[in-house]
C-alpha cells in the first residue's frame, strides 16, 4: 500500500469523490457507510500510532526506542454492509513490539462504529463518542484523551479553514443572506446561526460564510458582514435578505454600494398572515403580478392599482404591501435572465429544513461545535453540486453597466453638501510713499 499520505486522508478523498460524483454501480449509501467507519478506523489507528512513536506522520526526532511508521498492510472489518478493508500502520524498529490495542478492540463494534460513521456526517464526533466506541474487555478506553483529541479536531479544523479563508478572489454580484435558529447551548434560547452564499460575476455559485450570530439584531449582523469584508469580499451588486430589521440595517450599513432585495418568499407569507384566507388567491396572483413586473415603472403603476383596490377593506394588507415595496422590486432593475433566482434566499431555506430534519433524530445535539459541524457538512457539500447561472456577454454589459450606476450614485450620497469655496485672493496694499 502507497505511504506517501496517510491513508485516512486517501479515505477522505474517496468519500469527497462519492459526495460529489456518487456511484457508477451499486448502493451509494452503504458505500457511503463502509467509506466513513473505514476514515474513523483509519484515523483512530494513526492516532494511536502517532502517540506510540511520539511524533506526527510527518515529524522527525523520534525519541530513543520508540521505532518509526513502515508502511501499512491491509486490516478487514465485517460489518453488515459488506467487508470493509482499512490501512493498519506498521511501526518497525521498536524495544518493545507495537501491538495495537485499537484493532484488537474493532471486533464487535460494528454497529457502533456504523452509528458513529452516521453521526461523523449529522454533528460531528464528540471525544466522548470516540472514547466509547475504543473500550477493551474491561470497559476501559484503549486511546488516550490526546489521541482521541487528535481524531475529533480534524472535524472541527475543516470549518475553521472554511470559516477563516480570503474571499478577495471571489467578484460577487448578487450576495443571499439567511439565518436560523439552534439551540448552540443546552437549557438557553435558540440563538441564530447566519449562512451567506453569492452568484459570482461570471455566475458561478459559492458558499462564503456561516458563522453563529447570537440573534439577527445589528449588531451581530454588521459583525458577520465585518468579517467578510475583513476577508477580502467588496460590495456586491444587491444583496438579498429577508425582513429582519437588524439584518437590512446591517447591509445598508456594510454595503453602501449595493441595492438591498427583499426575499418573496417571505414577504408573501407576512401578506398572507394578514389576508383572509377566501381573498388570499386574489391577492397573490395581484402581488406577484406587481413583485414580478417586466420593468420597475410596471411594477409602480401596478402597486398604485393593488392600493386603490384593497385600501379601505384592507388596510393592514396594503400596509404590508407598501412596507419596503423598493427593495420587493429591486430585483427587476437586473438581467431578465437572473430575476428569477435573485429575488428569494430559497436556496438556503431548503438546506436549512435539511439540516433540521437531521438535528430532531440525534439526541442532545448541542453545543456550538457540533451545530456548526453538521450545518458546515450540509452546506458545504450541497454546494459542490450547485449549479452556476448563465451570464453571457449582453449580461456581463448589464451588469457592469449597474455597478457603474451604483458607484456614482454612492458618491453623490458621500459627496459635500456644499463645494467648498475658493478662497478670494487678498491683495497687499501699499503705502504711497
Amino acid at each position: 500500500m502507497p505511504t506517501r499520505i496517510p491513508a485516512s486522508e486517501r479515505t477522505s478523498q474517496k468519500l469527497d469523490e462519492l459526495l460529489t460524483q456518487g456511484v457508477a454501480d451499486g448502493d451509494a449509501r452503504a458505500e457511503l457507510l463502509k467509506l466513513a467507519v473505514r476514515k474513523i478506523v483509519e484515523e483512530a489507528l494513526e492516532a494511536e500510532v502517532a502517540e506510540a512513536v511520539g511524533r506526527g506522520y510527518y515529524e522527525n526526532g523520534a525519541p530513543a526506542g520508540a521505532g518509526y511508521r513502515n508502511g501499512y498492510r491491509r486490516g478487514r472489518l465485517a460489518t453488515a454492509e459488506g467487508p470493509i478493508e482499512y490501512g493498519v500502520p506498521q511501526v518497525a524498529d521498536r524495544v518493545e513490539p507495537f501491538v495495537s490495542r485499537v484493532r484488537a478492540g474493532l471486533a464487535g463494534r460494528t454497529a457502533e462504529l456504523e452509528r458513529l460513521a452516521v453521526e461523523m456526517f449529522a454533528r460531528g464526533l464528540s471525544t466522548r463518542d470516540i472514547e466509547a466506541a475504543f473500550r477493551d474487555a474491561s470497559g476501559a478506553s484503549v486511546l488516550s484523551r490526546t489521541a482521541v483529541s487528535q481524531v475529533t479536531e480534524r472535524l472541527w479544523q475543516e470549518y475553521e479553514a472554511f470559516a477563516g479563508r480570503d474571499l478577495s478572489e471571489f467578484s460577487v454580484a448578487y450576495l443571499f443572506v439567511d439565518g436560523v435558529a439552534e439551540r448552540l447551548h443546552a437549557g438557553l434560547p435558540r440563538e441564530a446561526v447566519l449562512c451567506a452564499w453569492g452568484i459570482t460575476d461570471d455566475g458561478q455559485k459559492v458558499l462564503l460564510h456561516l458563522a453563529p450570530g447570537t440573534k439577527e439584531d445589528t449588531a451581530s449582523c454588521t459583525a458577520f458582514f465585518e468579517d467578510l469584508k475583513r476577508r477580502g469580499l467588496a460590495d456586491p451588486l444587491l444583496v438579498v435578505t429577508d425582513g429582519a430589521p437588524g439584518l437590512i440595517r446591517a447591509v445598508e450599513t456594510c454595503f453602501p454600494r449595493a441595492l438591498r432585495q427583499r426575499c418573496l418568499v417571505h414577504r408573501l407569507r407576512n401578506l398572507r398572515s394578514k389576508a383572509p384566507e377566501s381573498r388570499w388567491p386574489e391577492i397573490a396572483l395581484r402581488a406577484r403580478g406587481c413583485y414580478e413586473a417586466a420593468s420597475e415603472a410596471l411594477a409602480t403603476v401596478l402597486r398604485d392599482d393593488f392600493v386603490q383596490t384593497y385600501e379601505r377593506e384592507l388596510p393592514a394588507v396594503v400596509q404590508c404591501f407598501r412596507d419596503d415595496f423598493e427593495a420587493c422590486i429591486a430585483h427587476l432593475r437586473f438581467p431578465l435572465r437572473h430575476r428569477r433566482v435573485v429575488r428569494t434566499t430559497n436556496l438556503l431555506e431548503r438546506l436549512f429544513l435539511e439540516e433540521r430534519r437531521r438535528t430532531k433524530i440525534i439526541p442532545n445535539a448541542f453545543g456550538e461545535r457540533p451545530v456548526l459541524k453538521l450545518m458546515y457538512a450540509a452546506v458545504i457539500r450541497a454546494a459542490e453540486r450547485w449549479r452556476g447561472i448563465a451570464v453571457g456577454e449582453f449580461e456581463q454589459r448589464q451588469l457592469r453597466v449597474i455597478r457603474e450606476e451604483l458607484g456614482r450614485a454612492h458618491a453623490e450620497r458621500v459627496a459635500p453638501a456644499v463645494a467648498p469655496r475658493s478662497a478670494t485672493p487678498v491683495r497687499k496694499l501699499r503705502a504711497d510713499r
